[in-house]
């Protein structure tokens, strides 16, 4: 994954809602994470369009931040299906969908 300048990281909100917030464009998406420091719990969010290894993601969360308990989700982002005789017609124009 190829960062797109420079992430951001902003700590704000108050009280048990007080964290930080992390913003990193990348060529193919972003990545965003959120530091719950009430409870020290992070919730990182990896979006790309272009294939990548999860396993490799958990290997780095793990390596660089150690946590005691990791839980992983990944959902497969794809585009929708359409084929032409499913696909509605627009105004009787054919080349909609070409």
């Amino acid at each position: 994954m190829v960062p797109y300048g420079k992430p951001q990281i902003v700590h704000f909100g108050t009280g048990n809602k007080a964290g930080y917030t992390l913003v990193q464009l990348i060529e193919t998406s972003n990545i965003v994470a959120h530091f719950v420091e009430e409870y020290d719990d992070m919730y990182l969010d990896v979006f790309s369009c272009k294939e990548f290894s999860p396993d490799t993601v958990e290997t780095i969360v793990r390596n660089h931040f150690r946590p005691l308990v990791l839980s992983c989700q990944v959902l497969e982002r794809r585009p929708p299906q359409i084929s032409l005789s499913d696909a509605p017609h627009v105004h009787g124009d054919e080349r909609a969908l070409r």
